[in-house]
């Protein structure tokens, strides 16, 4: 029994452990975007995982990929948390409305999504030096709406990119393999 409840607590500790370093970060992260607008960045912690969503109005020009200005200056300043936490890895995620996409090479909303999240991340790796390897890209097209596509503001809310920080699970596998 004792055993038991030695391991209990030790996975206890990791998760509080876990749990500290996300509230870290994220609050590194409201201090490093400062005053940005509410509507155009939002930081969350849910089930354990940091969530950074930054809305599409704020990256891109409605049906483009290139990121803006304005948005270069928002990725540098999440890029210099990121580095100064370089055990995490992250996933940009593009996500997008359900209205129907199709412009020059771009077929659909997945090609869309994918490409936006793959500007995102060149922006992080070429002109703020996020090492490529901490870094996966991923569009999830219209599939994964945070709000309606029945209204403006909906649609709005689900065209974002969202930076995904992935959970340590290789760390939490030592500490399993640690208390055996």
């Amino acid at each position: 029994m004792g055993a038991k409840d030695a391991y209990i607590k030790d996975l206890q500790s990791a998760i509080n452990r876990k749990d500290s370093l996300n509230l870290v970060l994220v609050m590194n992260l409201k201090g490093a975007l400062g005053n940005i607008d509410d509507k155009d960045i939002n930081i969350k912690i849910d089930k354990g995982v940091v969530y950074i969503d930054i809305s599409d109005k704020m990256l891109f020009k409605s049906g483009r990929y290139e990121v803006t200005p304005k948005a270069k200056e928002v990725l540098g300043k999440v890029a210099l948390v990121l580095a100064s936490h370089p055990e995490i890895e992250f996933m940009v995620e593009g996500h997008t409305d359900n209205v129907p996409f199709h412009e020059g090479v771009l077929i659909d909303n997945w090609d869309l999504s994918v490409k936006r999240a793959t500007s995102v991340i060149r922006i992080l790796q070429d002109e703020y030096h996020v090492p490529s390897a901490r870094m996966t890209a991923a569009g999830r097209s219209e599939f994964v709406p945070v709000d309606s596509n029945f209204t403006e503001e909906g649609r709005a809310a689900n065209r974002r990119t969202r930076i995904v920080i992935l959970p340590q699970l290789d760390q939490f596998f030592k500490l399993l393999e640690k208390t055996k």
